[in-house]
């Protein structure tokens, strides 16, 4: 049973997290390209469905920590501290992703598509290096679940 939820939440990270951590990270330059051309429709259809992806793939995400507790209640392992590092960095990853991100996303969205909206290069940047913090976050996670402390694997 633990190899099976080790491998949900595995497969779970890398369809779930690995879409928006792209997603996030293009829509920045997606932004300064509407800014640059307001008339560009296919610009901002780019925009809509990278947004998008993030919205959706976020709620998918949800599964990530879940199997991830089922896996460490498997192994016993809840109390060690490299997990509960993980935690804590998931949480704040999770908290950028609903609380910085997505509403900085909506924002940028809907200014790209208000006629005649101020270029959006500062909000871009601040989004950009939110996305940053976002993604730095998840690759320390994948780190410490690769290298764990007390690793049974030998590696």
């Amino acid at each position: 049973m633990t190899k099976l939820l080790l491998s949900l939440h595995v497969l779970a990270a890398v369809l779930a997290v690995g879409p928006v951590t792209v997603a996030a990270s293009m829509f920045p330059e997606a932004v300064r390209r509407t800014h640059r051309d307001p008339d560009d429709r296919e610009a901002l259809a780019t925009l809509r469905t990278l947004h998008r992806i993030c919205r959706v793939y976020a709620g998918v995400g949800i599964a990530v920590p879940g199997f991830g507790f089922a896996t460490a209640g498997s192994l016993g392992v809840l109390g060690s501290g490299w997990l509960i590092t993980s935690i804590v960095l998931t949480t704040a990853a999770a908290a950028t992703l609903a609380l910085v991100i997505l509403p900085a996303q909506d924002g940028a969205l809907a200014g790209a598509q208000a006629p005649r909206s101020s270029p959006g290069d500062r909000s871009a940047a601040r989004l950009a290096m939110s996305t940053g913090v976002f993604n730095l976050l998840w690759g320390t996670v994948t780190v410490l679940m690769i290298i764990r402390p007390g690793s049974t694997t030998g590696a």
